[in-house]
């Protein structure tokens, strides 16, 4: 095939209407997250109630809708009695998920006005690792019930008259992990996350709740941990979580680019096992996917090793992100787009200073990271339907997937803006890429805006120091001829065409 792609896109081949949930992230108690990330009393830019404004800003422009928390590991050690109530009451504990020492003074009230500000709902994971049923329903009562029980009575005395209104609820978190705390088999958890499915919609039927899936597509187990847990759980539960990271450690950008088409397979067999315990239960049910945990993650492994224990809030999981971990990380936003039928939620692991897009120093300044521009960009354009991509493109193989598009692209239709936009990464390390794309049901057609993300330096990070070397411009050199558009993409670079279709 010569060196060149096209793709033909039409209004009404639609994938979905993209949940917007789809562009959600991830705040853990792990690492400078919490605190030195979101929350640090005393900085600068700290609000009274500690809340970081410069994170907040950085934050409020990605539009987060949807944020899990508190974890991640550090959730099957939590109890989140210990984070409410007056702040100088409230226990220091050994975090044994992270060994780190968690002073609790920051928890679930404070995340929740946190997360008005910043705009956010909240997917809330619960402990079922060293807590269980009663740990499902009475979190709940106190969330969400209104008055006149134990629970939501004492919310109302720390100050929250007013339920908070919790819609989304993870069913603990990676429970087929040995290294989890209350690790179970498929069995144990699938009952446990049963009976605490059931309860708590009896406490509010109008939540929404995510069981566990495996921890990544390389468990053993995996996947008849999905197959057995949803035996248990299909009727109870909305969705299966899924995760899974993504690294270079071999230093071979080629196969790097090429891991979302894993990230695709993994999704394909999931939504496949699903379907199956869907057809042996004789169910009209659909089970979707929460992806709430993608993202690259390999850099910060060998620094992690060496920090010492029982510290508050360490420098950890701290990976400083690349050219091409954007690229890649382009690469799986397009792979979750392609897929947004079945996958309706999804959270880039994590939000800021953990496995990142931001990055603050403590009493200092905050920055984007490379993979921040990538996924603002998806979640400030990519809201509305996914349209179905026809896309011819060159491949290439590596030794360790083959037949690797050059071209990764997806289109959204916001209809409402009359917009069409158009990502696109040209995977080739050392050409330009010409590429056609054909909306020959729009009619015609103008360009609003082509942003490029580019460097010549692959491995180009930005830092305090430097804060802007890595950041998208917009002189995309995409022009419109009818309903046709055309633009030639440079070589490893992540492309949002922005299109005018009224």
């Amino acid at each position: 095939m010569s060196h060149h792609a096209k793709m033909i896109v039409d209004k009404d081949f639609v994938i979905s209407t993209i949940d917007d949930r789809i562009y959600g992230s991830f705040i853990e108690h792990l690492g400078r997250a919490v605190y030195g990330g979101i929350y640090e009393p005393g900085h600068p830019s700290a609000d009274e109630r500690g809340f970081r404004k410069d994170v907040l800003s950085l934050i409020q422009d990605l539009r987060v809708p949807i944020i899990r928390y508190p974890g991640g590991n550090f959730v099957s050690g939590y109890d989140w009695k210990d984070g409410v109530g007056p702040k100088d009451k409230r226990p220091s504990r050994l975090e044994l998920a992270w060994r780190t020492i968690e002073p609790n003074q920051f928890g679930l009230n404070e995340f929740v006005d946190w997360s008005r500000v910043a705009g956010t709902d909240i997917m809330w994971a619960i402990n079922l690792g060293t807590h269980g049923i009663d740990e499902a329903r009475n979190i709940l009562e106190y969330a969400n019930h209104t008055s006149g029980s134990y629970w939501s009575d004492l919310r109302i005395s720390h100050g929250y008259k007013q339920p908070h209104a919790i819609k989304t609820w993870c069913l603990g978190n990676e429970m087929d992990g040995p290294w989890q705390i209350g690790h179970k088999t498929a069995v144990e958890y699938g009952r446990i996350a049963c009976e605490s499915a059931k309860v708590m919609k009896w406490v509010d039927p109008t939540i929404e709740l995510v069981a566990c899936g495996s921890s990544s597509r390389g468990m053993l187990t995996y996947p008849e941990w999905e197959s057995t847990v949803l035996d248990h759980t299909y009727e109870h539960v909305e969705f299966l979580s899924m995760h899974n990271y993504y690294g270079n450690h071999e230093n071979d950008t080629a196969t790097f680019l090429g891991r979302s088409l894993e990230m695709e397979d993994f999704i394909k067999s999931v939504a496949a096992t699903c379907d199956y315990i869907k057809a042996k239960k004789r169910s009209k049910k659909t089970m979707y996917l929460s992806f709430d945990e993608w993202n690259v993650w390999f850099h910060s492994n060998e620094a992690d090793k060496k920090i010492e224990p029982w510290q508050i809030a360490p420098p950890q999981l701290e990976d400083i992100y690349t050219m091409e971990d954007a690229l890649v990380v382009g690469c799986l936003l397009i792979a979750l787009l392609k897929n947004s039928d079945r996958v309706r939620m999804a959270c880039l692991a994590q939000l800021v200073n953990v496995i990142a897009p931001i990055m603050t120093e403590n009493g200092g300044q905050a920055w984007a990271q490379t993979i921040y521009y990538p996924y603002m960009h998806a979640s400030v354009y990519g809201r509305g339907q996914a349209l179905v991509p026809l896309v011819q493109s060159p491949k290439y193989d590596t030794k360790a997937i083959t037949d690797i598009p050059y071209l990764e692209t997806i289109a959204v239709y916001n209809e409402q803006a009359g917009e069409v936009t158009v990502f696109a990464v040209n995977r080739d390390l050392n050409n330009s890429l010409p590429l056609e794309v054909d909306l020959r049901s729009f009619g015609e057609c103008r360009i609003i805006e082509h942003s490029v993300l580019e460097n010549e330096d692959l491995k180009a990070t930005n830092s305090s120091v430097q804060p802007n070397r890595v950041k998208p411009h917009s002189n995309g050199n995409a022009k419109a001829d009818g309903s046709k558009i055309n633009a030639v993409l440079g070589k490893a670079s992540w492309n949002v065409i922005r299109i005018n279709v009224l």
